[in-house]
């Protein structure tokens, strides 16, 4: 059955790239690179079987082997859909048993490009452990073991990110994601601090990273021929047995995760609610502009795509901490470039309505009501997010007295670029991705000329913001607070003014841009 389903998927492969030429170039050129690090590595074990010693075999063969199994858990999130010809949903309808469905999933992922890569790498390890020939014979069944982890811990992550729970499933995981490369400079900061309080240099934390990693399930299965070389049968036992554990654990949940991904109708989320309740719409003033401030603020608080950028944004103030310490300049000014970032969130709103933008059209409401209620919803949660962020740092690094200079700047530049959007969301659309998409999933039809667009938003809002971030700077220099009293009139007051004139001249531009806008967004891939 495995079998069948193996030639099944290779023919569908081979047809694929027969049919496209320059899918057949990325296949060529994806396998001379996987045949290129091959060769890399196996000169690399070479060198560290002849040069080095036991000691340095383990560092290598414990912390590489952490990093590939790491790799393989984190990439079906970050690489959405990379091999989808043979997926428990499409295997679903013939008359397989769940255990012949999870072989015929190993096994395609163990014959893949990755997993041939990555199976002939870990055999490679062998040369390393030539000069302790139990070590060698015990790391043929060990490294096994630990491609075999790869792999299930792959395919669990894959349904998890895109099978079981659906699309909040795939919202969830991959924002945990997102988040947490994002965070990854403080993280491997923290570590380092860790080590640092132990002493010693970068070698010696290197071995003391990867006496951790092997008792863990990222690390067992490679530590077991670096124990067996060293003569620590008890070390070498528990380490099998944690890798042992670690493929059962995988089994069972991926088990239970495939069943319920499979045997259950994908049913979308519901939820009862009781007559006449109307949510957002039944709090917000009647008309065009209530109706369009409630769809505005539930996408702000509904919408993942929306949504990440409120989680992403608070962080700017924990990176610099972390960089700079928080009685850093940058840290003091990271309001700024939070509100910044936040400005142009919505510099192509219009992208995120989707064809539904031309219920918009259809209701006859008036740009200048579409461009008001746009901005009230996203001000609802930009102004009070930056205030915080704004007052927050101020408190957390001692310099209170700048406190009006930087809410006077960020809010200058946050209602500057509201005023920006606002026009500029009524002349651009840019493919953008569907609302269940992972953040790292690449949009159909993206490219480079759309992606600098944003660049020239940040520099209109940079320009409309300077009267308040002039005052600022001088505030910054000279330390006199009239000067950031000053920043923040220039900047509520200016801001204001924007804003108002951008409502005005980008309503005005969207009645007549609209039915071009549904056209190009019906013309954008999906």
């Amino acid at each position: 059955m495995v079998a069948t389903v193996l030639k099944l998927r290779y023919r569908v492969l081979g047809n694929t790239l027969a049919r496209r030429p320059w899918q057949l170039v990325g296949f060529i050129l994806s396998s001379l690179w996987g045949l290129g690090v091959l060769g890399g590595l196996v000169a690399g074990f070479i060198a560290l079987a002849v040069f080095q010693d036991l000691e340095a075999a383990t560092v290598v063969a414990v912390l590489g082997g952490s990093l590939l199994i790491l790799g393989w858990l984190v990439g079906p999130i970050i690489i959405a859909g990379v091999d989808s010809t043979v997926d428990a949903t499409r295997l679903a309808p013939f008359p397989l048993t769940r255990r012949q469905v999870m072989l015929a999933l190993a096994g395609t992922g163990l014959t893949g490009i990755p997993g041939i890569v990555t199976t002939i790498a870990a055999l490679a390890t062998l040369i390393v452990w030539a000069r302790w020939p139990l070590a060698a014979v015990i790391a043929v069944p060990a490294v096994l073991a630990g491609v075999l982890t790869c792999v299930l811990a792959s395919r669990l992550m894959a349904e998890l990110s895109g099978g079981m729970g659906g699309r909040r499933s795939r919202e969830i995981i991959g924002t945990a994601v997102l988040i947490v490369l994002i965070m990854t400079g403080p993280i491997l900061t923290g570590i380092v601090a860790l080590l640092d309080q132990a002493g010693g240099d970068l070698w010696t934390r290197l071995q003391q990273a990867a006496d951790i990693l092997a008792w863990t399930p990222l690390g067992a299965a490679w530590a077991v021929a670096p124990s067996v070389a060293a003569g620590d049968a008890w070390a070498a036992l528990t380490s099998a047995g944690i890798a042992i554990a670690t493929l059962v654990v995988l089994w069972v949940v991926w088990d239970r995760v495939l069943e319920a991904a499979v045997s259950s109708p994908r049913q979308r989320a519901t939820r009862a609610v009781a007559a006449g309740k109307l949510g957002l719409f039944g709090v917000m003033p009647t008309g065009g502009v209530g109706a369009t401030w409630a769809r505005s603020l539930s996408a702000w608080l509904r919408d993942p795509r929306y949504l990440r950028q409120l989680i992403v944004i608070p962080l700017f103030p924990v990176l610099f901490a972390f960089t700079g310490g928080t009685d850093g300049f940058m840290f003091l000014v990271s309001p700024v470039l939070a509100a910044l970032v936040m400005a142009a969130v919505g510099y192509a709103d219009v992208s995120f309505d989707g064809t539904a933008f031309g219920t918009t059209l259809a209701t006859g409401i008036s740009g200048r009501a579409d461009r008001l209620g746009r901005l009230l919803g996203a001000a609802c949660v930009g102004i009070p997010l930056i205030v915080l962020i704004a007052v927050a740092t101020a408190v957390f690094s001692g310099g209170a007295a700048h406190l009006p200079a930087v809410l006077g700047a960020s809010l200058g530049v946050l209602l500057a670029g509201y005023g920006a959007c606002a026009v500029s969301s009524a002349l651009i659309v840019t493919p953008v991705p569907s609302p269940g998409d992972s953040p790292f999933k690449s949009t159909p039809g993206q490219n480079s000329i759309m992606g600098l667009l944003v660049f020239v938003v940040w520099a209109v809002v940079l320009v409309l913001s300077l009267p308040a971030i002039v005052p600022a700077i001088v505030n910054a220099v000279t330390g006199e607070q009239m000067w950031g009293w000053i920043a923040l009139a220039a900047g509520v007051v200016f801001g204001a003014v924007v804003v108002v004139v951008g409502i005005l001249v980008g309503g005005r531009t969207l009645e007549r841009t609209g039915p071009d806008l549904l056209v190009r967004i019906k013309s954008f891939p999906t």
